[in-house]
C-alpha cells in the first residue's frame, strides 16, 4: 500500500497544495501530460547526537516541514528524465548504464543527479523493480545547511519508485537502501540517521533512534517550546570536507582501544568511565574525536530522559554542552556557528542551542519558549549581522510526518 500524504505537516512557506501545484504544472509543461504520482520527503534537524550514528550510537532527530516535492510519471523507454526546478537544470540517463554514472550523451552526471541515480542503483541492487521515470522536483530544504537536503531527495525518489512499481517495503528498509546509495554511489560515508528521519518522521515528535539495533521510538517534544533554525549562510560540501576523516579517526580509536578493551565493536561500547581510564593511550586527534563520541552518546541518553520528564531546561543545557564538544573536540564548527550559539545565551527564552548536521557550516538548532520566539528571531538576526556582516535566515520549524507518495487519477 502507498501511504496517503493528506496528514502531512504543512511547509512553513506556502501550503502543501501550492507546492504540489507548482511541480504538477511544471511536469505538465515539461512532459506534456499529468503526473501519475506526487511525492514528498522532509529534511531533518538533529536535536542532539551528532556524528554518533556511524559509531553505532543513538540519535535524536526530527523530520521537519522543509521538504522535497516530486511530480512524476513512467518513462516507457527505460530512461530517467529529471528536471531540477530550483537549479533550472535537466538530465536524462539510462537505467541500464547506472554503473558508469553518465547521461545519455556520455557526459558525467551532474552532482545533484547522483542522488536519484544512486537510489535507482541501490533499489535495483536490492532486487526491487525500478521503472523508467519522468520527474520534476523542487525543494525548500536549504542545500548544504546541515538539514539533510540530500537524504530528502534520496527518500523522495525512493517513495516515488515505490509508488510507481507498487512494491511494499517498510520505511526503515527504504532508508537503508537510500543510505547505501549515498555511501556506495555518491561516495559519502554517512550514517543512517538522515534517511531514517526523512522516511520515519512522526509529527510533533523527535525520534530516539538506536543506530545499532535499529529500534526507534517517538519522543514528544516539549509543549510551549519552539524549534528555531538559524542558517549561518556558510555552505559546505560533505564529500569534499573532513567528514570522512572524522569517521576514519573514530575507527582508528576503536582499533587502538581494543588493546585494552578487546570486546568493543565501536565507540558505542566504550563507557565514559572506561574512556577516562584509557584515553591517555590514544594520539591527540583520535583521543579528541573519540571523547566527543563517547560523551555525546551519554548526552543523548540524558536528553531522552529529559524529554520523558518534560525537563526542557536540562535538555537545553545538554544542547549547549554538545556544541562545545563539537567545537573543541570534534572540530567541526565554524566561527559563524559559534557566534550564533554565543548570541543565544543573552536572549530571553532560549533554552539551548547547538550546531546541527555534520558541521563545517550550515545551521544551528535552538529551543526557544513560544512566547519569546519572535523577539528571539529578530534579535538573533540583528546580532549575527552586527558580529559577522552576514545575514542569517532564522525561521520556525515544526516536526513533521515522514515521506510519502500519492498516486493521482491520471
Amino acid at each position: 500500500m502507498v501511504p496517503n500524504i493528506s496528514g502531512a505537516a504543512q511547509p512553513s512557506t506556502g501550503t502543501q497544495k501550492g507546492k504540489d501545484m507548482d511541480v504538477t504544472q511544471e511536469y505538465e509543461h515539461e512532459f506534456g501530460g499529468k503526473p501519475a504520482c506526487i511525492s514528498r520527503a522532509p529534511g531533518r534537524v538533529n536535536l542532539i547526537g551528532e556524528h554518533v550514528d556511524y559509531n553505532d550510537g543513538p540519535v535524536l532527530p526530527a523530520a521537519i516541514d522543509r521538504e522535497v516535492n516530486i511530480a512524476s510519471g513512467e518513462n516507457p523507454n527505460n530512461l530517467v528524465r529529471l528536471f531540477a526546478l530550483d537549479l533550472d537544470e535537466k538530465v536524462t540517463f539510462g537505467l541500464d548504464r547506472l554503473n558508469v554514472k553518465v547521461d545519455i550523451d556520455g557526459s558525467p552526471l551532474p552532482a545533484w543527479a547522483l542522488y536519484p541515480a544512486g537510489v535507482a542503483w541501490s533499489l535495483m541492487e536490492a532486487g526491487l523493480e525500478v521503472k523508467g521515470l519522468n520527474a520534476c522536483f523542487t525543494s525548500n530544504v536549504p542545500i548544504g545547511a546541515g538539514l539533510s537536503s540530500s537524504a530528502a531527495i534520496e527518500v523522495g525518489f525512493g517513495v516515488t519508485w515505490q509508488a510507481l512499481a507498487s512494491w511494499d517495503i517498510k520505511p526503515l528498509e527504504l532508508a537503508q537502501i537510500c543510505q547505501r546509495a549515498e555511501n556506495e554511489y555518491v561516495g559519502l560515508s554517512c550514517g543512517l540517521m538522515d534517511q531514517f528521519a526523512s522516511a520515519c518522521g512522526v509529527e510533533n515528535h523527535a525520534l530516539y533512534f538506536d543506530t545499532r539495533s535499529l529500534e526507534y521510538q517517538p519522543a514528544p517534544l516539549p509543549k510551549g517550546v519552539n524549534i528555531i533554525i538559524a542558517d549561518s549562510g556558510v555552505r559546505r560540501s560533505l564529500t569534499t570536507s573532513a567528514y570522512n576523516e572524522r569517521r576514519a579517526s573514530c575507527e582508528k580509536a576503536v582499533e587502538l582501544l581494543r588493546e585494552y578493551l578487546p570486546d568493543i565493536g565501536s565507540l558505542r561500547d566504550v563507557s565514559p568511565v572506561e574512556f577516562a581510564a584509557y584515553k591517555e593511550f590514544l594520539p591527540e586527534i583520535e583521543r579528541m574525536r573519540a571523547e566527543h563520541i563517547v560523551k555525546e552518546i551519554a548526552r543523548v541518553q540524558s536528553a531522552l530522559s529529559a524529554l520523558r520528564r518534560s525537563d526542557d531546561l536540562a535538555f537545553g543545557a545538554l544542547m549547549y554542552s554538545s556544541h562545545a564538544s563539537l567545537r573543541d573536540l570534534y572540530e567541526v564548527s565554524t566561527p559563524e556557528l559559534d557566534i550564533l550559539v554565543e548570541l543565544t545565551r543573552d536572549l530571553p527564552g532560549c533554552l539551548g542551542a547547538r550546531l546541527t548536521g555534520a558541521g563545517f557550516g550550515g545551521c544551528t538548532v535552538n529551543l526557544v519558549r513560544q512566547e519569546n520566539s519572535v523577539e528571539f528571531m529578530e534579535k538573533l538576526e540583528l546580532g549575527y549581522q552586527e558580529r559577522t556582516g552576514r545575514e542569517a535566515r532564522v525561521y520556525l520549524c515544526y516536526a513533521s510526518q515522514g515521506a510519502a507518495s500519492e498516486r493521482t487519477n491520471s
